[in-house]
């Protein structure tokens, strides 16, 4: 069917940039439509495709790492946006920075010499029939009414209040106890265990951690982010701001439940909530916060258990609309009501530039085979594409926040290492070799990062 039907990509970021190489090169008349520069968003600069609007790094290429494993996987596929990432590449040790403005000329320079992609400089107010929304964090206010029209009112949040999560392997058990207040147990595999792990506090720990929460300092964050504190979502740091024993009275009541060592109820007590079905991510339940990513590390290890705590997420209050994925999308991102209309990036619910183009790579690579007659795949839970779209597909839709790439989200190896770092490196080798397994399955055979006229 390729090669006599248009498709629609709504959105030139990282997502819908990669989405639209993807389908232009399997064979599509792609028409990329981006609203810039006849509309800007609060945040974006120039017209460019794949702008950078934060950071200038995608974060670590080494396979130990969650977003090493996720790029080597995307390259796998053949990810345009990655190859332009190598092209501008400045030093920034194992991880990959590039020069932001290069990185994005290298974007646009492909998007706009492809003959089977035609940019359109407008914006989109409804939803296309055929195509994909990649419209990111700052969807205009047209195209979001049509998305809560089209899917319901409460199926696109305008803010994260996201807590930090945190490796349970990292979390101290001889001062960490497991249980539910008032020993209202839930059922965990084949015994009965509390649903929370409780860091519980002396008053002189207290004390002191209010006094650092107090001092730390927080991202200023920008104009785009401003938005008005809901008590639902109100920072750690502003309710401590209240009163010292407002968070002894609100997340961190220790009522109801009593410390194994000592028998008693602690002062205070930090809960935190399983986040996946492994067991392997932990939620601090009530502790979404502004606070700069090293002040989290240094201010939340005060936390009687949290020493030596491994952040997999840190936390976060800021303007993103994002669909409540696992109730409106099917498995493979499409609309339920529609399955040849994607969604990609972060409206999909994932976080970060590499997370954003893997979900375009993956829209692209599945729209292509729908419109082909051939069913979408997705790649297996382990790997971290699968795992990725996993999350976002079982998680459960009354509590659904966005995520990064981690290694809690993969299941674990049937003989797991002590090392961790070992660990990780097996479970990349899985995971790349269980990738390699399902291309050849399916039939995917990646696409080439340039275009290349053909020769005659």
């Amino acid at each position: 069917m390729s090669g006599d039907l248009h498709v629609d990509v709504i959105g030139g970021g990282l997502a819908g940039s990669e989405a639209a190489w993807q389908l232009a090169q399997r064979g599509f008349h792609v028409v990329l439509h981006e609203m810039r520069p006849g509309r800007l968003t609060p945040a974006h600069q120039t017209d460019g495709f794949a702008e950078l609007v934060c950071s200038n790094t995608f974060k670590s290429t080494e396979l130990a790492n969650a977003h090493g494993l996720l790029k080597a996987e995307m390259r796998a596929l053949g990810s345009m946006i990655l190859a332009a990432a190598d092209e501008t590449r400045v030093p920034g040790g194992s991880a990959l920075t590039v020069d932001r403005a290069q990185f994005s000329e290298a974007v646009s320079a492909r998007v706009l010499a492809h003959p089977s992609i035609r940019v359109v400089r407008e914006e989109v107010t409804s939803l296309p029939s055929s195509g994909i929304v990649a419209t990111g964090p700052l969807t205009s206010d047209a195209l979001a009414r049509s998305l809560q029209h089209r899917l319901g009112m409460e199926a696109l949040a305008f803010y994260d209040a996201i807590a930090p999560i945190l490796s349970r392997e990292s979390i101290d058990d001889s001062i960490a106890f497991r249980a539910s207040r008032y020993d209202k147990e839930t059922m965990v595999g084949a015994s009965r265990e509390g649903a929370y792990l409780n860091c519980p506090f002396s008053r002189d720990e207290y004390d002191a951690f209010i006094d650092a929460l107090g001092a730390a300092d927080q991202y200023p964050g920008h104009d785009f982010d401003a938005i008005p504190y809901f008590e639902g979502c109100m920072p750690v740091e502003e309710m401590a701001r209240r009163g010292r024993d407002t968070l002894r009275f609100g997340p961190m009541k220790p009522v109801g439940l009593r410390d194994p060592r000592s028998g008693r109820r602690p002062y205070a007590v930090l809960q935190l909530r399983m986040e996946d079905r492994n067991g392997q991510m932990w939620n601090m339940v009530g502790f979404q916060t502004r606070l700069r990513t090293a002040e989290q590390r240094r201010v939340f290890r005060m936390v009687p258990g949290l020493a030596d705590a491994e952040f997999l997420r840190y936390g976060s209050i800021h303007r993103n609309s994002y669909l409540n994925a696992p109730a409106a999308l099917t498995s493979c991102l499409s609309l339920q009501s529609d399955p040849l209309t994607f969604v990609a990036g972060q409206l999909t619910g994932v976080e970060g530039y590499t997370e954003s183009a893997a979900t375009g790579l993956m829209a692209g690579i599945n729209l292509a085979r729908m419109l082909n007659r051939q069913d979408a795949a997705i790649p297996p839970a382990t790997t971290m594409l699968g795992a990725l779209y996993r999350y976002l597909r079982e998680s459960d839709p009354s509590d659904f926040q966005p995520m990064n790439a981690n290694f809690g989200l993969l299941d674990e190896l049937s003989l797991p290492p002590r090392d961790k770092r070992l660990r990780k490196e097996q479970m990349s080798a899985r995971s790349l070799r269980d990738l390699m397994e399902w291309k050849v399955e399916h039939g995917i055979r990646p696409v080439e990062s340039r275009y290349e006229p053909a020769r005659t």
